[in-house]
Order: structure tokens, then C-alpha cells, then sequence
């Protein structure tokens, strides 16, 4: 599992949380049918927007990720993000019953 962190920093003060979530929830169109993406958590803070990505591989992450993005994600929000990757070995979903809470 890959873990990829994107940040999108923004002139504060931090963007109304009704706005933040129409936003988000247009977007989420665009996230639906990207292939190995498992889940996406969309950020909003003091120093901007961002995200939070779960794909089932590094290829996948490298696919989505493509040497066009940050340009892509600059003309959309005018700014340039990063984006760092993480391999994920564990995961601890609390949500789950404890004898299937830990997935490898």
C-alpha cells in the first residue's frame, strides 16, 4: 500500500468549511474511476488544502501522480503542490472488529 501526501499551500485564513466541502464533493468525480486509488481524505487548514491518498500500489500512486500533475494541480488552484510518497507495511483500521483491525 502507498500513502501519498499532497499539499496545497494556500494565503490563510483558512477556507470556510460549508465551501471546502462543495468543493470537495464536485471533485470527488474526478477521484471515483482513478485506477488503485482506495480512498482519498480531502484537507483544509490555516496553511492551505490538500490530500490524503490510499493506492493499493506504487504504480498506481506513479500513474496518477504523472510528470504532468503538479502542472495540472497549478492551474487549478494557482499554486504548486508537493507530494510525498510513503510506503504503508501496516495499517490499523479501528473501525474494523480487533481480529481483522490490522492489515499487512
Amino acid at each position: 500500500m502507498i500513502i501519498a501526501i499532497v499539499r496545497i499551500p494556500l494565503p490563510g485564513p483558512k477556507r470556510p468549511h460549508d465551501l471546502v466541502t462543495a468543493q470537495s464533493l464536485e471533485a470527488t468525480k474526478i477521484f471515483r474511476d482513478v485506477p488503485g486509488l482506495r480512498r482519498k481524505y480531502f484537507l483544509n487548514a490555516e496553511a492551505g488544502g490538500g490530500g490524503v491518498y490510499e493506492f493499493d500500489s506504487h504504480e498506481a500512486a506513479q500513474a496518477w501522480f504523472h510528470d504532468g500533475w503538479a502542472d495540472w494541480m497549478e492551474g487549478r488552484f494557482g499554486v504548486r503542490p508537493t507530494l510525498e510518497l510513503f510506503d504503508c507495511p501496516v495499517m490499523l483500521d479501528n473501525d474494523r472488529p480487533p481480529e481483522t483491525s490490522v492489515l499487512t
